[in-house]
């Protein structure tokens, strides 16, 4: 089946995306694989319209019912194969997954530096293929954090990953820092303007080079080298302590995680063509989001930007703008023979 638009990735710029083209009555396709950063987030605290939060899941759940009642159709799966040009269509293979792929054993989960990734998907044959005009990458980015015991409870709530959206929670604060290396120490060194209250704890040991040392120190953040065991929360995920291997504890009332190594998502936009950067965010166009390649947009953390939900949902918005120009645009050219 031929789609006007195909958009891979389920999360808030998709989606976004997903609900302007379908009002403008293209026929669209949306792959979903059920994970990213937003299905993490127990609550986001800085979207407009929302001053009490709003989790991740309810904004996917609402904003599915949203597109599908515009007519966008979806297809829960992970998209492992992407080829073709605005010319001849592009093509898109998608693997079903499993009931137990899911949360830590997610393929796109992100516990090792820079993530799994697809290449052992890649090699495998898709269960389905589908056909589009115009292809959207909104398939994100993963942070890297360790499967912690009581770790993902408190995720959104007291602990966080972003400090564009959440360093207003600790305002004054006992907070912790768990990261490794550099990575770690200079989220603690953002956090400090906030809170004077602040711990890193260097989980894996990686090295802290002696300039952001030297800032640590200077700054007045203890940092405490050793394994993490567990994290100690009360009811509705509100962080108490962290214990160490060592049996110590450490005192706390809020958390940021930073480990460095995030995964981009971005191995569909090598097998299209598309330009990326080292750090292997796709770049595209500012104002359209295309990329360098015809008819491949890109919108949301998987591209070069601040990585907020609100901006991932303007960008969404403008690609699905863009798209819609691409589509009229191969609509009229086809009437026209």
């Amino acid at each position: 089946m031929n789609y006007d638009g195909i958009i891979i990735g389920g999360g808030i710029a998709g989606l976004q995306a997903a609900v302007q083209l379908g009002r403008y009555g293209h026929k669209v396709l949306v792959i979903d694989a059920g994970y990213g950063r937003s299905t993490l987030c127990a609550r986001y605290h800085n979207v407009l319209g929302f001053p009490d939060g709003v989790s991740g899941e309810e904004l996917r759940k609402t904003g599915r019912k949203q597109a599908q009642a515009l007519g966008v159709e979806f297809a829960d799966g992970l998209a492992i194969r992407a080829a073709g040009n605005l010319d001849t269509g592009f093509r898109v293979g998608i693997r079903r997954l499993a009931q137990q792929e899911s949360g830590g054993n997610h393929p796109l989960a992100a516990h090792e530096p820079g993530g799994r990734g697809l290449s052992a998907e890649a090699e495998a044959d898709p269960d389905t293929e589908y056909t589009g005009s115009t292809l959207l990458l909104a398939t994100g980015v993963m942070d890297r954090f360790p499967e912690l015991p009581g770790l993902r409870e408190c995720l959104g709530h007291t602990i966080y990953v972003c400090p564009d959206c959440d360093s207003h929670e600790v305002a004054g604060r006992r907070t912790v820092v768990l990261g490794a290396g550099d990575p770690g120490a200079r989220m603690a060194l953002t956090l400090r303007p906030r809170t004077d209250k602040l711990t890193l704890l260097n989980h894996e040991r990686k090295p802290i080079s002696p300039a952001v040392q030297q800032e640590l120190d200077l700054a007045g953040i203890q940092t405490i080298p050793g394994p993490i065991a567990a994290i100690q929360a009360e009811e509705g995920g509100r962080l108490v302590r962290v214990q160490l291997e060592d049996g110590r504890t450490v005192e706390a009332e809020r958390g940021f995680l930073a480990f460095g190594g995030n995964a981009v998502h971005s191995d569909l936009a090598v097998q299209l063509g598309a330009e990326r950067m080292e750090n292997r965010h796709v770049l595209a166009d500012p104002r359209s989001k295309e990329t360098n390649i015809p008819g491949v947009y890109a919108a949301g953390d998987i591209g070069v930007h601040a990585e907020q939900l609100t901006v991932a949902m303007g960008e969404g918005a403008m690609a699905a703008i863009w798209m819609n120009k691409a589509i009229e645009a191969k609509k009229r050219k086809s009437q026209q023979g």
